[in-house]
């Protein structure tokens, strides 16, 4: 097995941990911050998470992460252990913060294929101030206080001896049998990462299976014997206890100490002490009766798993090719004018399952909106304390699901968004306070299902968008292209995502550049996404995404011209018809318009858009779709419905995408018949 692959999953694993960790405990200091203090229970999951990363940082080489890691231990440790009086809170969560950020720059680094060669010196002094001044203002005997000289390793080292009771003699002898939790996976790799954490405080180690770097039968015998290890160190039961009870993903301990140390001494009788059964004396577990525990483990952690994303994207793919492969069966012209009840009862049976199977996969790619909101605390925390402002984030339907593909490319828009509103919309605490407000700003952030689609609401209290502002100022930059006195106010506020616009005379570090909000466009048209905007002045502004809740397979209405196929997107149509050659009007321009219940219409004839030879030109002769978007309406004309179905979503050609450009199409599928569908983007359509 080469080095690479054999490195892969270990990486995987610390990659997802890390990240995973990372994203808790951020959401914990901040919380934290919030109650003005840190609870005890707070500091044990604080603690918990930095010694975990400090171990699988550690054992991956990661040494600029292990050491941050180890030093923000270090400063949990005592304040969990003394419980100092004098804690200055805000101090200390910009120092987690600022290592938690170090920490996520070094895994995007690893991700991206880089080493994490970032320099942690300047953070690793202050956290060894910040902890020298604690000691040092709770006034700590002088064998307590540590004037921090030494590397990260070193202290934890030094401070640990100082605070645990040893054994005069030295010789205190340890066997210790660890069982992981039921589908860790990789117990080869959480043995190691203990033997990197108790080599700092033993010696003499000896470990069964003996060869923990083998990913093959040992880790069957760890799974269902336990990690064995027999060693010797200074501390005393109760603190090696402790220290063991800290392993990542642990479901059962046993630790003996041994009394005739003399039989550990000789080596030829170490592998026979660790296959015994612990001697009698003083034993402590975990629980206290296994066999009664494994069922109960087995039905706790058994119900979820982790799945790599690829693992997902290729099972939606082969769910994408059985639904083709299954109208291809279904609509085979061969069975034209056949009856086949048999085949007829089969084809049903199978488009029952595959249906079926399709929701499944549908569901199991679907993940909460919780973790991307949940981010959002952080951006309002930073861009309060810069703007010295007082906001307030409330988080609303954040169960609701959509796509793991899709919530990859809202975190960005949300991101631009939230600051916007902070820096633009919500007033400082004195403006509010003149105007009769409460001098705590409100950003609201909510996430509801609509159909098939997925809205996400972004709403501030703040002063309002300015039209006469934003207008004067797209004017300026030659972005108005109609006459002033025919927008609407929403396509106005519109005019706030376009690219270089801002209405901030400076630029910040927030804003004035006239990109965040150009990204927001971007991201969220990629997705097939729409965004909506309405302000009333002084009062606030609410911002509205409206994102599919999939990219992989859709509803469609397949419509033929000439002998080309397109699909239209069933939630975009709102009605069909034929039409009659008196209902057809022009306007003033000269555009081809359609009367319906006394209101007129747009007609887009397809044929023409995309030079496709028909020969239904006539209205009355063909078939009218009318679709909407964003209370928007067009309607294509086309030769004739074929039927909906379902289809499954594929991208263009790089060519199209890249260097042909062609409006109005979203992508393209496979029709039961083999042949190629273009799907249209109607959004793009009734905006061209």
């Amino acid at each position: 097995m080469s080095e690479i692959f054999s490195q892969e999953p270990m990486l995987d694993m610390f990659i997802f941990e890390t990240t995973q960790l990372i994203e808790q405990l951020e959401q914990t200091v901040i919380k934290s911050e919030k109650l003005s203090c840190y609870t005890e229970s707070a500091i044990n999951e604080i603690f918990r998470i930095m010694h975990t990363i400090k171990g699988s940082s550690a054992m991956m080489l990661f040494e600029n992460i292990s050491s941050i890691s180890h030093a923000m231990e270090d400063m949990f440790y005592f304040i969990r252990e003394e419980r100092p009086k004098n804690i200055d809170c805000l101090k200390l969560t910009d120092i987690v913060l600022e290592g938690i950020d170090f920490i996520k720059i070094e895994v995007d680094k690893i991700i991206s294929g880089k080493k994490p060669e970032g320099d942690a010196s300047v953070l690793m002094t202050q956290i060894k101030s910040f902890l020298s001044e604690l000691k040092q203002n709770n006034l700590l005997p002088e064998t307590v206080v540590d004037e921090l000289q030494c590397d990260a390793i070193d202290i934890q080292h030094k401070y640990n001896i100082s605070k645990t009771t040893l054994d005069s003699s030295k010789k205190n002898a340890y066997k210790a049998v660890i069982y992981f939790e039921e589908d860790c996976e990789m117990e080869d790799i959480h043995a190691f990462t203990v033997i990197n954490t108790i080599k700092d405080i033993a010696n003499e180690i000896y470990y069964l299976p003996d060869d923990i770097s083998d990913c093959g039968d040992n880790v069957e015998i760890i799974r269902k014997e336990g990690f064995k290890i027999c060693f010797k160190s200074d501390y005393n039961f109760d603190k090696i206890h402790s220290i063991l009870m800290q392993t990542v993903f642990l479901r059962d301990l046993e630790l003996s100490q041994l009394e005739a140390y003399e039989e550990f001494k000789q080596s030829k009788q170490i592998e026979q002490i660790i296959l015994d059964e612990p001697s009698p004396g003083k034993t402590e577990q975990a629980t206290s009766n296994r066999s009664e525990k494994d069922t109960h483990q087995i039905s706790s952690h058994q119900n979820i798993i982790s799945v790599n994303v690829w693992k997902l994207d290729k099972l939606m793919d082969l769910i994408g090719e059985l639904v083709i492969s299954e109208a291809m069966v279904i609509e085979n012209p061969d069975l034209d004018g056949v009856t086949l009840d048999n085949f007829q009862k089969a084809s049903r049976q199978l488009q029952k399952i595959t249906s079926e199977l399709q929701d499944i996969v549908m569901s199991i790619r679907m993940v909460p909106l919780s973790t991307t909101f949940q981010k959002m605390n952080r951006i309002v925390r930073d861009m309060c304390k810069k703007l010295d402002k007082e906001v307030e984030l409330k988080i609303m339907g954040e169960e609701t699901e959509v796509d793991k593909n899709i919530i990859d490319h809202i975190s960005d828009p949300l991101m631009h968004i939230i600051r916007n509103s902070i820096d633009h919309g919500i007033e400082s605490a004195e403006e509010r306070r003149s105007v009769g407000k409460s001098k705590v700003g409100t950003v609201t952030l909510e996430g509801k299902n609509a159909g098939g689609d997925v809205l996400i609401i972004i709403k501030d209290n703040g002063r309002g968008l300015n039209k006469e502002k934003i207008l004067q100022r797209a004017g300026e930059n030659g972005l108005v292209n109609r006459p002033e006195n025919k927008l609407t106010d929403k396509e106005i506020y519109s005019y706030i995502f376009l690219p270089g616009f801002s209405t901030k005379e400076k630029i910040t570090e927030f804003s004035g550049r006239g990109v965040g909000m150009d990204v927001v466009t971007k991201n969220i048209g990629t997705i097939g996404g729409v965004i909506s905007v309405d302000s009333t002045p002084g009062e606030g502004t609410v911002i509205t995404l409206k994102i599919p809740l999939t990219l992989a397979i859709i509803n469609g209405m397949t419509i033929r011209v000439g002998q080309s196929r397109y699909t239209v997107p069933i939630i975009n149509i709102k009605e069909s018809f034929k039409a009659k050659a008196n209902d057809i009007i022009r306007d003033t321009d000269g555009n081809e318009m359609i009367l319906i219940r006394g209101q007129c219409h747009p007609i887009l004839r397809l044929h023409e858009l995309h030079s496709v030879e028909t020969e239904i030109v006539n209205i009355p002769d063909g078939i009218i779709l009318m679709v909407e978007n964003e209370g928007k309406s067009i309607c294509i004309f086309a030769d004739e419905l074929l039927g909906e179905n379902q289809v499954v979503v594929k991208a263009l050609p790089n060519y199209f995408r890249n260097f042909k450009k062609i409006r109005g199409l979203a992508g393209c599928t496979l029709l039961g018949d083999g042949g190629i569908s273009l799907i249209l983007d109607i959004s793009d359509l009734i905006n061209y």
